[in-house]
Order: C-alpha cells, then sequence, then structure tokens
C-alpha cells in the first residue's frame, strides 16, 4: 500500500489534489451537518447574521478557494505550501459547492427542490476527482520499466478513447454520463451509442425528420426517469437532508 501510495499519488505529484479532496468531503460534511442542526433547532449553532444580514458561507468559501487556489499556483505541487494550499483551498470548495443552487438561481433555494442541485454538485465532483486521483496517470512517474511504460501508454489511448465517446454522450443530453466515461472504461461508450435525451443537442440535429426516434427517445426517458428518480432523490435527501414542503 505504502509503495503504491508513493508511485501513484506522491511521486506524480497528486499529494496536494488528496488533500484537496479529502478538505473538500469534510468540509461538505460538517456544514452539512450544522446546517441541519440549524434547521432543526437543535445544538449550539446558529445562523450568522451581522447586523440582520444573513451571510452565506458559500462567502467565507469563496475567500478560501481564492487564497487557496492562487497559494497552490505560487507554491507548486511540492512542499508544505502546496499542501497547506490544497487543504485551503478543498475546505473553501466543499462551502462554495455546497450552496451552488443558491449560485445557480441567486436565490435562497437551500432547502428547496432546487438545493438538491448542490448536493448532485458535491457528490459528482467528489467522485470524478477521486476517480482522477486513484487512477494511474501515464505522466509524472520516474524510472519506469518497460512493462510500466506499455501500460501507462495504454491507460492514456484508453483515456483518449473514452473521452471521444463521453462528447458523443454529452452531445446526447447526458451529462453525469459524458463525466464518468472520461475516467470509467465502457461507460461514456454506453452513453454514445444509446438514444438520446429528447431535449438534446443530439436530437434536435438528428431526430428532428425521425419521428419514430424521437417518440422512442421519449418513451425511454419516461421510463428511466420513473424508476431512478425516487431513488436517486431518496439518496439526496440522506446526504443533504429533505427539501422543505411547498407552502
Amino acid at each position: 500500500m505504502g509503495h503504491w501510495l508513493y508511485r501513484n499519488i506522491v511521486e506524480p505529484g497528486k499529494l496536494p489534489l488528496f488533500l484537496a479532496l479529502t478538505s473538500f468531503v469534510l468540509s461538505f460534511v460538517v456544514t452539512r451537518t450544522i446546517t441541519r442542526l440549524i434547521r432543526a433547532g437543535k445544538g449550539p449553532f446558529r445562523n450568522v447574521t451581522p447586523g440582520g444580514m444573513h451571510i452565506h458561507h458559500v462567502v467565507p468559501g469563496v475567500v478560501l478557494s481564492t487564497v487557496g487556489g492562487f497559494g497552490a499556483v505560487a507554491s507548486g505541487r511540492h512542499g508544505v505550501g502546496s499542501a497547506i494550499c490544497a487543504v485551503i483551498f478543498g475546505v473553501g470548495a466543499g462551502l462554495v459547492l455546497d450552496e451552488f443552487a443558491l449560485i445557480l438561481h441567486l436565490d435562497d433555494v437551500y432547502w428547496s427542490e432546487q438545493g438538491r442541485t448542490s448536493v448532485e454538485i458535491v457528490v459528482l465532483t467528489a467522485a470524478l476527482v477521486l476517480l482522477v486521483l486513484t487512477g494511474s496517470l501515464p505522466f509524472g512517474v520516474n524510472d519506469l520499466t518497460e512493462e510500466e511504460a506499455q501500460s501507462r501508454g495504454l491507460l492514456f489511448l484508453n483515456v483518449a478513447v473514452n473521452a471521444l465517446w463521453s462528447v458523443v454522450a454529452l452531445l446526447k443530453g447526458k451529462v453525469r454520463t459524458a463525466l464518468f466515461g472520461i475516467v470509467v472504461p465502457l461507460v461514456g461508450l454506453v452513453g454514445a451509442v444509446r438514444l438520446a435525451r429528447p431535449n438534446s443537442l443530439w436530437a434536435r440535429r438528428f431526430y428532428r425528420r425521425r419521428p419514430k426516434a424521437r417518440a422512442r427517445a421519449l418513451r425511454r426517458v419516461y421510463r428511466h426517469d420513473r424508476r431512478w428518480t425516487r431513488r436517486v432523490r431518496a439518496v439526496q435527501d440522506w446526504i443533504g437532508g429533505a427539501p422543505s414542503p411547498r407552502s
């Protein structure tokens, strides 16, 4: 384990990424725990309202992300300074993305249905960074054996092909599939060969004169959403808390 950690995390310079991801996840978990306690009226935590103005945690998040980001650029990938900046950036990014829905809608939708977007973005971001972190990059490792060089070259080719399929999946309106398809084998291919979502660029371009294909796409989206929407929302509620009922 220690050898793998050094060869694939430390030597390629991915230790700051590991620290940033860890602090990002912890920042989100701690923040959601505190906001849920505030919502339930439990514990010592209260909203910060100087002068009657509610200060959302996206504000210190932006400050920390800015400090950590510029600090990381200035310090490079190695050294204590880089590690500290990575932690600062991760904490800030966790605070910012926890309120991503507020930024997107320019409204306080934290505990509404629209607020689910924040949880979705955080989970997707953490998953993608984890995949990049645990994957073996084809660059950055010294003194490779011939076998290691060959395997990393094949990995690079695989990532390039996956990226191509992911672009097609993205054009077909499958954003999650496209993002995961870059680093997960065959995911992008599955999204690329299946029917496009009816409102996607692909559907508007290629299904315009194919009513049967468009009808099949509509039926597939309906069945998919009916099967998975409730389950996805249950997981989101477990992670971030259930939205407030509409008044």
